[in-house]
């Protein structure tokens, strides 16, 4: 094996080495974090639940426009602008342009 190839094999190893470190120091770092991550997972299934049984959504709605229809108005009202918030927010990080 030249110099050359072996200084190549050395770098390499020297990198490895440097990763796994960097690795195990996020994860240590990274360990305060677990609870929100394991919260925002369970969001994130309930989502997916949610979109395999639109039923519920619309039992639910059907319900609480039932008993306080105002309410109902208010609250659909709020999470509507907070949708079309979120998707022109989304949408000006996906072009990458600066906010404003």
């Amino acid at each position: 094996m030249n110099s050359a190839a072996l200084e190549l094999a050395l770098k390499k190893q020297r990198l490895q080495i440097t990763g796994e470190n960097l690795r195990a120091d996020f994860g240590r770092h990274a360990a305060g974090l677990r609870p929100t991550l394991a919260v925002a997972d369970l969001a994130v299934d309930a989502g997916y639940w949610l979109r395999a049984h639109p039923q519920v959504v619309v039992a639910t709605t059907v319900a609480l426009l039932v008993a306080k229809p105002g309410r109902v108005w208010r609250w659909g009202r709020r999470a509507f602008l907070g949708w079309q918030a979120w998707r022109k927010l989304r949408g000006l990080l996906d072009r990458g342009q600066p906010l404003r």
